[in-house]
């Protein structure tokens, strides 16, 4: 190690990380750093970012961050140095050269170091890829791999500088890590304390999941930035002249909430920026001895206390116990007048040093030495605490990342971004038309799942497909993404203008080889749709083309068409309906009996039944319909179908009432809007079932997202004076914006 002289590219590219490491460390913890970036150079000097820069620059970063914003000492800066060396070569050589390796590591910059590279190139090697193994892998991966519990804060350090250069990666890349740092480092971070990471990852993090948010909370920050700064200005003048009588030793600092931070409370308390009021805190940090900690926090609490009053219920003392990471402080929100509050925070430099540098600095001030084996203390206790947020971390992969968004991954790792209820068939035509046109199902985890099995966060999802495998009608049914609707609605055109294609063919080569060519293709094609009850042309050759007609038949109908026999059938048919509107309107019995429209009764030996298109029930104005198969159909007069039967069949109309003396239960349907609040649907169950005595047979509900509520409600009422009572009577509930009867 003696007289070891750093090569000048290296000594001018490094030239400021080089200059705080020796502002900060001895000559021999330099001359160890400079070891480790010729060490570093010699194995991955070639390899470079994706913006070109050499590898080794990420490594020199972290490096700085462990050493001067994490406060760890010189193994830790040594083995940030040279970890991707060594993951290089585990990654890619035999384990003869990776033990080589080690030896060497272990020779030039001692065991310490040797274990902190390899738990590091162990966490490398781990797949971040569903919530459940994601969760439980990184539990696994503090417990199995961080033999020394430095591993983990470095693994932070690396991942904040990756963040920190997010835009050098694909966009693919920036979301997949941007999501893992918002869900999983974060959070890992804030349990051991390191509290400007944190904030720090999720800042970047929502830049990049929600640019257009972030942007606009940036810019609502910048504007009202001068107004802040002279509000602080005026709110801690009166505070510095109290404590500077009580004669304590203090500065104070302004925080503003980060980014994230004000972003989930807006999404949260559903508020704009100007909603949010406490968009910042003051921070008291006094400068006194350890024994006189506590009594002179509660001093400065104390004179902040006479001067603005505090609110009592967000009071927080984390000084007479601390929390559960080692943060000391004491919190209170205090009123600074027109409806204004402000945080304060009062802590000792001590007690801001834990807070800023988290779990290693609370150790370091225990006493803790950083180069020996004392460390298992401080893993136990690393341990307790990663285990004390597993269930935390779980419950942040269940939720989405950013709202209506998840994300998903293939098998390789690549992440793919889907809305909110995607399907297997939404990933397939994500990754590819071919391959969604395609797809029999999927794996999803390893679990065979169907077509329109839906997608949750971090799901990795392998698509199966078939070569004979081709859209289908009720796939639409199946996905929500526009592509692949698109992509459906688009195969489903073309295969119909196919069989339109093939239809047409069909049925011109039978007109000639029946001979029936005393009519255009055209008007055939017009009586046939009239006929076969189909609005187009293209509509009737998909049914030849599928076979969906008989073409016997159509020759018969064509026959009887152009021979004239049609017609005689026609007028026949139409002097049977006259026959039977006198037949009925001549004898009042049967009406007496039609009347009365209690199930299971027929009207003159005709089975009758009530049309589930407009749901009549007893008051309403009904006309009967005469069908081919099923006998009366009863409709009431203002049913949407009403009009189209009435003018194409009005031989089949048949005059109906209800009889006066009718018993019996008719189902209605009401639909409701109302403001989403707890406990609607019991006030609407009472006023149904307790002040109505109506039997309920079903209740839907279901929040809109705005703030509003939309449901049914299906009950069993003896006529529509009913309804329209029932309707007033839950118009009347608190809340209920909208009632009104709707068809079944």
């Amino acid at each position: 190690m003696e007289g070891l002289v750093i090569n000048e590219r290296l000594a001018e590219r490094y030239a400021s990380f080089r200059a705080k490491i020796a502002e900060m460390f001895s000559t021999t913890t330099q001359e160890y750093v400079d070891r480790a970036l010729e060490y570093a150079d010699r194995h991955i000097g070639s390899l470079a970012r994706y913006d070109g820069r050499p590898m080794l620059d990420h490594d020199v970063e972290v490096a700085r961050i462990v050493a001067t914003e994490v406060g760890l000492g010189r193994n830790s800066t040594v083995a940030s140095i040279i970890h991707d060396a060594v993951r290089v070569v585990a990654k890619h050589e035999e384990d003869a050269v990776l033990n080589d390796m080690l030896k060497e590591v272990g020779e030039l910059f001692g065991q310490e170091v040797v274990g902190i590279v390899v738990g590091l190139a162990n966490i490398s090697e781990l797949k971040t890829n569903t919530q459940s193994e994601q969760a439980s892998d990184f539990r696994d991966m503090i417990v199995a791999y961080s033999e020394d519990p430095r591993v983990i804060l470095i693994k932070l350090a690396d991942r904040l500088e990756v963040m920190r250069s997010i835009e050098i990666f694909p966009e693919a890349k920036r979301q997949k890590k941007s999501w893992e740092s918002m869900n999983l480092y974060a959070q890992i971070a804030h349990k051991l304390g390191l509290y400007n990471i944190k904030s720090e990852l999720e800042d970047l993090a929502l830049s990049q999941l929600e640019p257009a948010d972030y942007r606009h909370i940036c810019d609502k920050l910048a504007e009202s930035e001068q107004e802040r700064l002279l509000f602080i200005e005026r709110f801690i003048e009166p505070i510095k002249r109290g404590l500077n009588a009580a004669g304590i030793r203090y500065h104070i600092k302004s925080r503003t909430k980060s980014v994230y931070s004000i972003w989930n409370k807006m999404r949260k308390q559903k508020v704009p920026f100007e909603g949010v009021y406490d968009i910042f805190a003051i921070r008291i940090i006094i400068d006194c001895p350890r024994e006189q900690e506590k009594m002179q926090c509660w001093t400065v609490y104390s004179v902040v206390s006479d001067i603005y009053t505090p609110n009592t219920e967000r009071m927080r003392d984390w000084i007479t116990i601390p929390k559960s990471n080692g943060y000391e402080s004491l919190h209170t929100t205090v009123s600074a007048g027109d409806g204004k509050w402000v945080e304060i925070q009062i802590r000792t430099e001590r007690m801001d040093d834990v807070a800023e540098l988290g779990i290693a600095a609370h150790w370091r001030y225990k006493g803790v030495n950083q180069g020996a084996q004392t460390s298992e203390q401080w893993l136990h206790r690393l341990r307790e605490l990663m285990d004390e947020t597993k269930e935390d971390i779980a419950e942040r992969f269940d939720a989405k990342p950013v709202s209506n968004e998840i994300f998903v991954f293939t098998p390789n790792g690549d992440i793919r971004k889907l809305p909110e209820g995607a399907t297997i068939l939404d990933f397939a035509f994500d990754i590819h038309t071919n391959l969604g046109s395609t797809c029999a199902g999927g794996k999803v985890n390893g679990r065979a799942v169907p077509i329109r099995e839906p997608l949750k966060n971090g799901d990795i999802v392998e698509i199966l497909s078939q070569k004979n495998q081709q859209p289908k009608a009720d796939w639409l049914n199946c996905v929500v993404t526009s592509k692949a609707r698109s992509r459906i609605k688009a195969f489903l055109r073309e295969e119909q203008a196919k069989a339109a294609r093939m239809g047409r063919e069909e049925l011109e080569r039978k007109l000639k080889n029946w001979k029936l060519t005393s009519k255009s293709i055209d008007e055939v094609v017009a009586y046939l749709c009239k006929y076969y009850k189909q609005r187009t042309g293209t509509a009737l050759y998909q049914l030849i083309a599928t076979e969906k007609v008989d073409l016997s038949v159509v020759k018969e109908v064509l026959t009887k068409w152009l021979s004239g026999e049609a017609d005689e059938l026609r007028r026949a048919a139409e002097a049977e309906a006259e026959r039977l509107r006198k037949s009925t309107a001549a004898t009042p019995a049967p009406r007496t009996q039609t009347d009365a429209l209690v199930i299971d009764e027929s009207i003159n030996n005709i089975v009758y039944k009530l049309a589930k298109c407009c749901n009549p029930i007893k008051g309403d104005d009904i006309f009967g319909f005469v069908t081919i198969n099923s006998g009366i159909t009863i409709h009431r007069n203002d049913c949407p179908n009403a009009k189209r039967m009435r003018e194409n069949y009005p031989y089949r109309i048949m005059e109906a009432r209800w009889r006066d003396q009718a018993q019996g239960s008719f189902r209605v349907t009401i639909a409701i809007t109302a403001q989403d609040a707890t406990g609607l649907a019991n006030q609407i169950t009472e006023v149904v079932s307790h002040d109505m005595k109506l039997n309920i047979r079903s209740l839907n509900l279901s929040s809109r997202g705005d703030g509003t509520g939309f449901g049914t409600i299906s009950v069993e009422v003896p006529s529509t004076g009913v309804v329209d009572m029932l309707i007033h009577a839950i118009m009347r509930i608190k809340g209920v914006q909208r009632a009104y009867r709707v068809n079944n």
